[in-house]
């Protein structure tokens, strides 16, 4: 089956909560953008330096290609990862670039790339001339089940393929980009995405999240409400080595109602609710850390200026931390969803969550809305 097969959740009937965005993506959020730079080559027995190779690149633009910081904050369920930048965004209260994602071994060379392509951007926008430096926002999970993560596949004109291929509307999901080699519950994992639009009374406003998704049990995965990994608990992942339960998540969370970065910071901490509605329990081996931002405010970065900021009263942001629990569900299922089977390193397979067998589960419990 060709991944543009691959149906979304909602498409098979699998009934969620909340209103999302006409893309249902972290791209309906104005203005933000989403690349990929995918790596697929060989079979066969591993060869450290040749493959075979299953990793990629996925960045998350908040303004595309335009420099123009934007507020954000960020939080951590279990710290056995990595988020380049974190403290400085937790210290400054800005995101001054892209969110980039990869595998563990690879943070690096991404980190490195990313400096040199904002200092291309600098010498195409005079405005931005001035910022000297630069510590980039590089996430990971580990692929080392599937790819030939210690040949270090991932090279600088991978982070640029994936920055340069950054567009808004439909996000490509499953297993591409960064989420390329990823596992999820024991099944096929990688990219997801969803959002959720506010009401016009709780403002209208709308929050996305995209997810790379590398977690979990097999016998915790629960899709509305029904536990899927106890209905499928065959098709377990074919490989040499496994730790249940070990992996990462990492989760992008966006949105354009003004908060600052304590209400950034209080959003992405309602993201583990989501994961956990899935059957995530931040495990000793998982590194699951989340960031958040808003695109209001534009223009609020500048070094010579006072800046007056808009705000949204703490009173109303349930409905912000409602939207992103929702969210940060459905981006996990669709990433489920949309990965496909894969073979990797000595053969080692994991396989896609059965479609029909999602279905028949959700029908045996009355859960599908169709």
């Amino acid at each position: 089956m060709s991944r543009g097969d691959r149906k979304r959740a909602r498409d098979l009937g699998v009934p969620f909560d909340g209103a999302p965005g006409p893309y249902n993506a972290v791209t309906d959020v104005e203005g933000v953008a989403v690349g990929h730079s995918t790596i697929v080559k060989g079979e066969g027995r591993l060869v450290v330096g040749k493959g075979p190779v299953r990793t990629g690149v996925t960045a998350v633009l908040p303004r595309g290609s335009n420099y123009d910081p934007v507020l954000a904050g960020w939080s951590c369920l279990n710290g056995n990862g990595e988020m380049t930048g974190a403290t400085w965004v937790e210290e400054s209260g800005f995101l001054e670039g892209p969110v980039m994602i990869t595998n563990t071994h690879s943070v690096g060379v991404v980190h490195d790339a990313v400096i040199e392509w904002m200092n291309t951007q600098k010498r195409k926008d005079p405005s931005i001339a001035a910022q000297s430096w630069s510590l980039p926002v590089v996430a990971e999970t580990y692929d080392g089940r599937l790819n030939d993560i210690n040949g270090f596949h991932v090279k600088r004109r991978h982070a640029y393929e994936a920055l340069e291929a950054a567009v808004g509307g439909p996000v490509e999901e499953g297993s591409v980009g960064g989420g390329t080699g990823m596992v999820c519950h024991q099944f096929k994992g990688g990219i997801g995405t969803a959002s959720r639009r506010l009401k016009e009374e709780e403002g209208g406003y709308t929050v996305g999240v995209l997810v790379q998704a590398n977690y979990g049990s097999r016998e915790l995965l629960t899709i509305a409400g029904v536990q899927v990994g106890r209905e499928i608990p065959d098709l377990m992942p074919v490989v040499s080595e496994t730790e249940v339960g070990s992996g990462s998540i990492i989760v992008v969370v966006a949105t354009d109602a003004p908060l600052l970065p304590h209400q950034l910071k209080r959003l992405a901490r309602r993201v583990p609710l989501g994961i956990s509605r899935a059957g995530g329990v931040g495990s000793d081996g998982s590194g699951d850390i989340f960031i958040a931002f808003s695109t209001a405010n534009p223009g609020a970065y500048g070094k010579e200026k006072v800046s007056e900021l808009r705000m949204l009263s703490n009173d109303r942001n349930s409905p912000l931390f409602l939207a992103t629990v929702q969210a940060t569900e459905e981006a996990i299922v669709n990433a489920l969803v949309a990965a496909e089977t894969m073979t990797g390193i000595d053969g080692n397979t994991v396989y896609a969550l059965p479609q029909d067998r999602l279905v028949e589960a959700l029908r045996k419990y009355n859960r599908l809305t169709t």
